[in-house]
């Protein structure tokens, strides 16, 4: 369960006197997610999310990303806005961590999503980026080149065993990889984790797309080669007959690639699947075992890397 810092009904209720948010009711842990801590919140009638930020939440991140929700929810797309205080600020402090209180989209996350219903979320994310142009804060990738390298030093101060040889692996795709970022492939403000449990869907439709702490100013088909991957294959990192091109084709029917993105993309989804592998492998090899979080298996997203060396 994704709560590493505990909230007490009185220390909710504490906090939300700074909010016009009603009488509290009810706090429910949410058991999703492994990077912060949330819970459903109700007062009187009314749902919302509070979040609190843990340690690898850059606290200063979050102007870039609750705005850039904000911005989204405020042309109409299925984000998640974040509620001001009466001072007016999106973020406070709750025991310890910054904190926000944000909207509760309805919808659920599909663990089997249908080929059509993988096409809509191509298409949501295109409509991301087309929806996401005007928005004027920048953020440098949290989770770029220059981390993957510092991931893997740390790695290799303790990794063992089927770790020890995907790490080996990683390395050996670092040096062919290079700096696989194109200066003159289209950017903008991008999600960086469209993964399905991030996209909501509610009668068959995308009803929200939650979870953007990882979003940045980058290269917009870097995020479709993170969607591909995170979409187009099971758990243990097998291809998905048909979904690749069905995410592809909702993505492209709303905003076609250039040339140049198209000819990226394979080196690109190659790069996606280093840095999730990368992540996933640092937090086994250093994994807390007194947090209710299990780590995720690098191994899956490894053998994607393989997958997309064959796509070039």
């Amino acid at each position: 369960m994704a709560v590493f810092t505990p909230v007490s009904d009185d220390q909710a209720r504490a906090f939300l006197e700074t909010y016009d948010l009603g009488a509290f009711r009810s706090l429910h842990p949410i058991a999703e997610g492994v990077e912060n801590t949330n819970y459903r919140l109700e007062t009187e009638g009314v749902r919302h999310v509070l979040t609190l930020f843990e340690a690898r939440t850059d606290a200063a991140s979050l102007p870039f990303c609750l705005g850039l929700t904000d911005h989204l929810a405020g042309r109409g797309f299925a984000a998640p806005r974040p509620v001001r205080n009466r001072d007016g600020d999106w973020v406070g402090t709750l025991n310890g961590r910054p904190a926000a209180v944000i909207e509760w989209l309805s919808g659920a996350w599909l663990r089997d999503p249908s080929p059509s219903e993988v096409e809509a979320a191509g298409a949501m994310l295109a409509r991301l980026h087309l929806q996401a142009g005007g928005f004027a804060v920048a953020r440098a990738n949290p989770v770029g080149p220059v981390a993957w390298r510092a991931l893997a030093d740390r790695c290799q101060t303790a990794a063992t065993g089927e770790d020890r040889a995907i790490l080996d692996g990683v390395e050996a795709a670092l040096v062919r990889l290079g700096d696989p970022w194109t200066d003159d492939l289209p950017r903008g403000p991008i999600h960086a984790d469209y993964f399905p449990d991030n996209v909501l869907f509610e009668d068959g439709a995308v009803s929200g797309v939650i979870d953007f702490y990882f979003g940045c100013t980058d290269l917009l088909a870097y995020d479709l080669a993170v969607a591909l991957s995170a979409w187009g294959f099971d758990g243990t990192g097998t291809p998905i007959p048909g979904a690749v091109e069905a995410f592809r084709r909702g993505y492209e029917r709303l905003r076609p690639l250039t040339l140049a993105e198209a000819a990226a993309l394979p080196r690109l989804g190659e790069a996606a699947a280093i840095r999730f592998t990368l992540t996933r492998l640092h937090d086994r090899i250093f994994h807390d075992p007194t947090k209710l979080v299990t780590p995720k298996d690098p191994g899956a997203f490894f053998r994607r890397a393989a997958w997309w060396r064959e796509a070039e």
